[in-house]
């Protein structure tokens, strides 16, 4: 497991994979980008696409990582996971990547606090909607702590959760805080009926499909 002890660039987290690709999610989408997936997370959302980061990975610091990430001469990074946040030198690795030149992301469940995160970095925050199986771990408190410069993704099964995600959006003004983002769980949500939803209720969102799943399917590593 990582070493706490260590600190700075010697600082060690657990990591999945590195991996240069075209983001498939978020208003950065299209961009080419390097993902530097983390290992490990608290939740367990029933439709989770990245199960195999839940354990497993090999302990690197964060010099070597943000070394491994100038091999690609990407500008955008993602630091995700699994909950990348789950391990506390994530905080330093993004202000690394910050440090280093790099336009760079964050994808969290939103379980976690967002407070502390390097400023410069646009923190993606994933809202569990009840067909999660995870909606109580919501940290509800990390909404105050969003900017203009960050978004908010809500993943969603049914009708019911998007009812419960207009909800949750209207009651806590998502909507005048940030960019919201719906998107249909993979093979449970027609994707036409949720773009559909949204018209007819002329909701300021982002409708998104994950581009690299149109592109390779289900592939590991995109």
């Amino acid at each position: 497991m990582p070493d706490a002890a260590a600190t700075g660039p010697r600082a060690l987290l657990r990591l999945t994979e590195i991996f240069h690709s075209v983001q498939g999610e978020s208003s950065r989408v299209g961009l080419p980008t390097v993902f530097v997936r983390l290992t490990g997370c608290p939740l367990r959302c029933v439709w989770c696409d990245t199960e195999y980061a839940f354990s497993g990975g090999d302990s690197l610091s964060i010099a070597e990582i943000v070394q491994r990430v100038a091999g690609f001469r990407c500008l955008h990074v993602c630091v995700t996971g699994g909950e990348p946040l789950a391990q506390k030198n994530c905080l330093p690795l993004l202000t690394a990547l910050c440090d280093a030149g790099y336009s760079v992301s964050l994808e969290t469940s939103g379980a976690l606090d967002i407070g502390g995160i390097d400023p410069r970095v646009s923190r993606v925050v994933d809202l569990k909607a009840p067909g999660s199986g995870e909606e109580s771990k919501n940290r509800w408190e990390n909404i105050e702590l969003l900017t203009s410069e960050d978004e908010v993704k809500l993943v969603l099964a049914s009708r019911e959760d998007y009812d419960w995600a207009v909800s949750a959006c209207r009651q806590r003004r998502l909507f005048e805080r940030c960019p919201v983002l719906f998107s249909p769980v993979q093979g449970q949500l027609d994707p036409a009926q949720l773009a559909q939803w949204i018209l007819d209720d002329r909701l300021p969102v982002r409708f998104q499909l994950q581009l690299h799943k149109v592109l390779w399917g289900n592939s590991k590593g995109r």
